[in-house]
């Protein structure tokens, strides 16, 4: 399996022989290989990568792995892992969008605009029953929208540059860009 850390730099159009494509340009700075776990030391076989967050802070992650023969402590992994073509998953944390109402948060249609309807016209509606007199939990409301780990999965590699650090990544992934992103190969 392959994998590495990086930074979202945003995305572009690139033009090659399939046509226009529009992709997520990733940097992947060299990750340093902090500690490698075993399944007989530490319960799981994984790999931790370090790579520089700002002045004096690193950003660690772990990854599983079931071949840990190629991986050693000290050792960078860089953007020559990736090939173009690889189908790979991209995790981050998603933009934080503060705290927003039920038509942009849960995609509500909201109420209509006539017939006496003054001013609830983004208004969530009833949000509960006679019985049990409480909110029941998980009930779609108004509240902080974003800020949330989430996974984009089957995006291809279009472009590996090794003199940038750079990977281009067919579609959209998730997060802002200068955003610290973890790079997972889809093993086929």
């Amino acid at each position: 399996m392959k994998f590495a850390l990086g930074k979202k730099l945003g995305m572009t159009t690139i033009y090659d022989d399939d046509g226009a494509q529009n992709v997520t340009l990733i940097e992947i700075v060299p990750n340093k290989i902090t500690n490698v776990y075993t399944n007989e030391k530490n319960g799981r076989n994984s790999v931790c990568l370090s790579i520089p967050k700002t002045n004096k802070k690193f950003f660690s992650r772990e990854f599983r792995s079931d071949n840990l023969s190629e991986f050693s402590v000290g050792n960078e992994v860089d953007v020559s892992v990736f090939e173009k073509g690889d189908v790979v998953s991209v995790s981050a944390i998603t933009k934080a969008k503060g705290f927003q109402g039920v038509v942009k948060r849960h995609n509500f249609k909201g109420g209509p605009a006539t017939h006496g309807h003054r001013h609830c016209l983004r208004a969530p509606g009833s949000i509960g029953s006679a019985y049990p007199q409480h909110v029941i939990k998980g009930k779609r409301m108004a509240g902080r929208d974003g800020g949330k780990r989430a996974t984009v999965s089957s995006l291809k590699i279009v472009l590996t540059d090794s003199e940038k650090d750079i990977i281009a990544v067919k579609g959209s992934v998730p997060g802002v860009a200068g955003r610290i992103v973890e790079v997972k190969s889809i093993s086929k």
